[in-house]
């Protein structure tokens, strides 16, 4: 991708962006060297900076250079000149890092940072807007996830596709038989997106993306609704995020058992489909087993979804209604039922056949409970469903993944502050402070960091799904600064967008179609068998694990280091998998920022 005349390429939203720079003979005090040399050493986010947000790059390795230029992208004018920090080792791998801050240069347009001796940077832009491309491709992204459909060239451009998984005629697995529906008897469930990388669907973790993106909805309406993303439903009066939200929901409520109002965990094959097209994965499909955690997760999206689509009767006569009364019915299954745990080993046991697809299984539902009660409550303004649980069962906050979704109740409660109940009212100031003490405590030491984010304090941030670590941390940090109106909250959370995009210790944005050197060999079955050399556009790789070499069976980890436990590569679906859970707190974060843009000064 890189040349001495170099392209540099953004294929998001079905569209290719070519911007081409050709190096030129560099001013007085720059090597020849680094005038022709791309250097990879030199980390940022590859896609730009805000004019009056912080502007910092990240140099790996030994070098013995002061000063760094920022120069024009033809490199004819220098706009800034700024001295290296002093060496600091990097935490997990003692590597040498250098910090070139440029914050003070506020002049829009594109440039290159030149540091003699090393070469220069990626190209990248100083301006407004500068994420939105990127927001819009990361929900764009569970487009091309949708089933039961085909994808036209108009839509997905080259990534169209057929139709795959028309889910019409599901099998009742023997674990989720009743009288009503014994095994073997079908039912319907199409639409949805797949999970991740492979071809099936979960509620688990569907609950926490749907919420995800519902919330980013509800804290920012007027940005998603000038994002226009070129889908089907485009052009209609709902706001594309929510169309594309509604193809999964409409597969959601299908999932619920409408004689208990139970929810099944998942519609899966037996078994992972081999790395073809979905048009040529045709196995048998079952919806299997319900579960508590399954049911309360399905009951804080259809309360949520009611919240939402109730604003929109005209367009969506009677969506909000029938979510409402799915989440009230799932609401009083759960309460009668409110520790059926999956155990998948369990199930495969007793039941055959035996399922091996991603068991998504939970045993401490405290916090689905939290989570669809403070939602319900939120729709309702019932105050039973608020003192149905024990809202502040301790002092922890955990940060959200699909087994843990307690913040999202939190998020939600203090989003409507001024519409609950005493009921509420009385813990509202005890759940502020809490989310403002955790974003402290997200970004104690950042400053000092080898790489200056939030993402990064401790081994244990370097997880699967890693960057969703980071997006997960950025909302925490959006929403304290929606609290207090504090700018260090924001520029918090753009350390961690920056971090995405490039600012990290494997050099590469991770999210697909979108910088320099962008991910492009992710575990993600359209990809590998599209016969395309580029991935699907706007999908947001898992990251670096501090494990993955232990998870997997990939033979590329180039590093054992916890930040730097990464290989795009295909086999890798323990670090670069994609998911759906983890590109909805991109679509939040990146779409936040770019809402709060001017109102932060940014």
């Amino acid at each position: 991708m890189h040349q001495p005349t170099f392209t540099k390429v953004i294929y998001g939203l079905s569209a290719l962006f070519l911007f081409s720079c050709s190096n030129v003979q560099q001013e007085a005090g720059t090597s020849a060297q680094a005038q022709l040399q791309l250097s990879e050493s030199i980390r940022l986010n590859q896609l730009g900076f805000y004019p009056n947000a912080s502007k910092v790059a990240v140099v790996v390795g030994e070098n013995s250079g002061g000063e760094f230029y920022v120069k024009t992208a033809d490199q004819q004018k220098t706009v800034y000149t700024g001295q290296l920090s002093e060496t600091k080792a990097g935490e997990f791998s003692n590597r040498p890092t250098r910090i070139a801050d440029f914050s003070e240069l506020k002049e829009k347009g594109s440039f290159v940072i030149v540091i003699p001796g090393v070469g220069h940077s990626y190209p990248f832009e100083i301006g407004q807007d500068v994420h939105r491309e990127a927001a819009a491709a990361s929900i764009k992204g569970f487009y091309y996830q949708r089933m039961s459909a085909d994808l036209p060239e108009t839509y997905a451009g080259k990534w169209a596709r057929a139709a795959g998984h028309p889910d019409n005629e599901v099998l009742i697995h023997p674990s989720a038989a009743s009288a009503q529906r014994p095994a073997g008897s079908k039912i319907s469930a199409p639409r949805g997106w797949y999970d991740a990388g492979d071809y099936n669907k979960y509620i688990v973790n569907s609950g926490i993306t749907m919420g995800t993106l519902f919330s980013a909805y509800e804290d920012f309406p007027e940005f998603y609704k000038t994002l226009e993303l070129n889908i089907p439903e485009s052009g209609n009066q709902v706001p594309d995020i929510l169309d594309e939200a509604l193809w999964n929901l409409r597969w959601m409520m299908a999932m619920q058992d409408p004689h208990d109002g139970g929810v099944y965990n998942k519609l899966t094959n037996p078994s992972f489909d081999g790395m073809v097209m979905p048009a040529e994965a045709t196995n048998s499909r079952y919806v299997v087993q319900k579960g508590t955690a399954a049911t309360l997760d399905f009951a804080a999206v259809m309360a949520q979804a009611s919240r939402i689509f109730r604003n929109y009767e005209n367009e969506l006569p009677g969506l909000a209604d029938s979510t409402l009364q799915a989440a009230v019915k799932a609401w009083a299954w759960a309460q009668k039922n409110p520790d059926m745990n999956y155990d998948q080993n369990a199930m495969n046991e007793q039941f055959k056949p035996e399922v091996s697809t991603g068991g998504y299984g939970d045993k401490d539902y405290r916090d689905e409970f939290i989570w669809a009660a403070s939602e319900l409550y939120a729709t309702t303004k019932d105050d039973s469903y608020y003192k149905a649980v024990n809202m502040l069962p301790d002092a922890e906050m955990p940060l959200p993944s699909w087994p843990q979704v307690r913040l999202l109740g939190y998020y939600t409660l203090t989003r409507f502050a001024d519409e609950l109940t005493p009921a509420a009212q009385q813990d509202l100031p005890d759940i502020k402070k809490r989310i403002v003490s955790f974003a402290d405590e997200l970004m104690e030491g950042a400053a000092g960091r080898s790489y200056r984010t939030v993402m990064g304090k401790t081994e244990k941030d370097y997880i699967w799904g890693s960057s969703s670590v980071a997006a997960n941390q950025g909302i925490a940090l959006i929403q304290a600064y929606q609290l207090t109106n504090d700018k260090k909250y924001i520029n918090a959370a753009l350390s961690n967008l920056d971090y995405l995009l490039g600012r990290n210790a494997t050099g590469y944005s991770f999210l697909t179609g979108f910088g320099d050197k962008p991910i492009m060999h992710p575990h993600h079955r359209p990809s590998v068998a599209d016969g395309i050399a580029e991935p699907v556009p706007g999908l947001l790789s898992g990251g670096p694990n501090a494990r993955a070499d232990q998870q997997d069976k990939c033979t590329t980890y180039t590093s054992a280091f916890a930040d730097e436990m990464f290989t795009d590569d295909d086999c890798s679906y323990a670090s670069n998998e994609i998911a759906i859970n983890w590109n909805a707190p991109f679509v939040y974060l990146a779409g936040a920022i770019e809402a709060l843009q001017n109102k932060a000064a940014l």
